[in-house]
């Protein structure tokens, strides 16, 4: 067993084989310090709070406890129906040496069981003890994979909770509901579960968002929380969206706890610039806040106190007569009914942070309001038209003043703390000092799950062939074939396949959610406290 670095708050623990981490996963529930265990195919990533243990003391319990680990136990059986008519069906079969009907009998004959959960809510990576389920990615991942796929890759069969990027072989659908919000647990294939999978007669093809009862309810929930009667459920006051930014969503500080579930802690991008929004206009720190990227233009109706953080640029409140005045950055601000707030597009930084005193009021998703992009939970990204209530109470008094930081702007160069690993002894030595000593771009190709990097150097691996699907940190540098890392934010998948060089400090996330195209990154490796 090896304990690897993940990041400064997260220890990747190596396991024998799928077995032992799921078992190992099992023995280290309730250990003190430890905020979440994410399993893989071979490992364990084991999130934990460093207040209350270090590192190396995390270590030695997780060794110390490596023999305490009990029998895996079912947690009851599921079937799902399943029409074998998959495009890579064939090819799948040809992989393994089979035909494809002898590739479907034996796939209805396994007997399958839920290892983990990972990559997005309601997506269960089953295994089987038949040998013949051992199939390679897609060398080339699709955009867009239909909700209800079921596919194959490595030694797992998943199906696809709802419409979203893929490189597993598809070769089949189901249209079984994976994830219902409302059913207990959401997940219909969590860890533990036995499932088996049966013939379906055939059916309507799937929409390309999935014809499912969760994706139709995504669709009547698309305003959770939005334009309900009066202005957001009968607030006194609430914002309306005259002119949406490039992304407007609702967050707060996430939902940790349910990675068992394929659910990542989403949340804020910014977290200092929540807090010091929240604390000048006196709510809790982690009351629901706007995200913005980029400009935005928000009407008030009825009165309040505002303040903006996170990005800066010119910010301009004007009344109801049409009279404009400037605002003031991290400063609460009071607002009358018909006011319009116009937010240009930053100067420095890429998301402005918006509260309001007695916080927004949108509906949650597992205890947060955090609109996560990748795994569709939470209030949507907010239109022009939408309306959302504000809350009448506040603990705190208002504060005068906040402070300005100084945040990344387009052709800047800002630094970023890292540490290295877990996986970068899959890299070359040239590699390792590339990653440090060369500067990278910001690419145009950037949202809340990650920032796509560009470099002169790409990163070489020394070791080939796929990664088994692990765990993975916000924070996280993950390096696909080409060589050019992609930063992982705040919805990054749970884990993925491509092997992480290294992650990004916990005091340095922040500054990475307010990374504009164009800007300019060096990454220094933490040192040794």
């Amino acid at each position: 067993m090896r304990v690897l670095t993940a990041s400064d708050r997260a220890l990747l623990v190596e396991a024998s084989d799928l077995d032992e981490a799921m078992r190992l996963n099992l023995a280290w529930e309730g250990v003190p310090g430890i905020v979440e265990r994410i399993p893989g195919a071979r490992t364990v990533l084991v999130r934990f709070d460093p207040l209350r243990i270090s590192a190396s003391e995390l270590a030695s319990v997780l060794v110390e406890t490596e023999g305490q680990a009990g029998e895996l136990q079912s947690t009851g059986e599921v079937v799902v129906p399943v029409q074998y008519d998959g495009e890579d069906l064939e090819e799948a079969a040809a992989l393994v040496g089979v035909s494809a009907e002898e590739l479907v009998n034996r796939h209805l004959a396994a007997d399958w069981r839920v290892a983990f959960s990972g990559f997005a809510p309601g997506f269960g990576y089953v295994v089987s003890t038949d040998p013949l389920f051992d199939v390679p990615r897609r060398a080339s991942p699709r955009t867009r994979v239909p909700a209800g796929s079921v596919a194959l890759a490595g030694e797992f069969t998943g199906v696809y909770p709802r419409e979203s990027p893929g490189g597993w072989q598809l070769i089949g659908r189901t249209d079984t509901v994976m994830w219902d919000i409302d059913r207990t647990p959401p997940a219909l294939l969590s860890p533990g579960t036995l499932v088996r999978f049966e013939a379906a007669r055939p059916k309507v093809q799937l929409s390309p968002n999935g014809d499912d009862r969760a994706s139709r309810r995504s669709g009547a929930e698309r305003h959770a929380g939005v334009n309900s009667d009066g202005p957001g459920f009968g607030a006194r006051s609430a914002i309306e969206i005259i002119r949406p930014s490039l992304q407007l969503l609702v967050q707060d500080a996430g939902r940790p706890g349910y990675a068992a579930l394929g659910v990542s802690g989403s949340g804020v991008a910014d977290r200092r610039a929540m807090h010091d929004a929240n604390t000048a206009v006196g709510n809790t720190r982690t009351a629901a806040v706007l995200e913005s990227v980029g400009g935005a233009e928000l009407r008030f109706r009825g009165d309040g106190v505002a303040a903006v953080a996170g990005a800066v640029g010119a910010l301009t409140l004007t009344d109801a007569d049409g009279v404009p005045r400037t605002v003031r950055h991290g400063e609460p601000f009071a607002t009358a009914d018909g006011d319009v707030l116009n937010l240009e597009y930053p100067e420095r930084g890429m998301r402005y942070i918006l509260a309001f005193r007695g916080g927004l009021r949108a509906a949650p998703a597992l205890g947060s309001q955090s609109g996560d992009t990748l795994a569709g939970l939470g209030p949507a990204p907010l239109a022009a038209g939408d309306v959302l209530g504000i809350g009448d109470e506040a603990p705190f008094p208002v504060e005068p003043y906040a402070v300005e930081r100084m945040l990344p702007e387009v052709g800047g160069l800002v630094e970023l703390e890292i540490t290295l690993g877990p996986r970068d002894d899959w890299f070359t030595q040239e590699a390792i000092a590339a990653l440090t000593g060369q500067e990278w771009t910001v690419t145009p190709r950037a949202d809340r799950v990650g920032v796509r990097l560009h470099g002169d150097v790409a990163l070489e691996r020394k070791v080939g062939g796929e990664l088994p699907s692990e765990g993975a940190v916000t924070g996280a540098i993950q390096v696909p074939p080409d060589g050019q890392p992609v930063l992982f934010l705040p919805d990054h998948p749970l884990t993925g396949g491509y092997p992480i060089i290294g992650a990004v400090t916990d005091r340095s996330l922040d500054l990475a959610g307010q990374l504009p195209p164009g800007a300019r990154i060096r990454f220094v490796v933490k040192e040794n406290s």
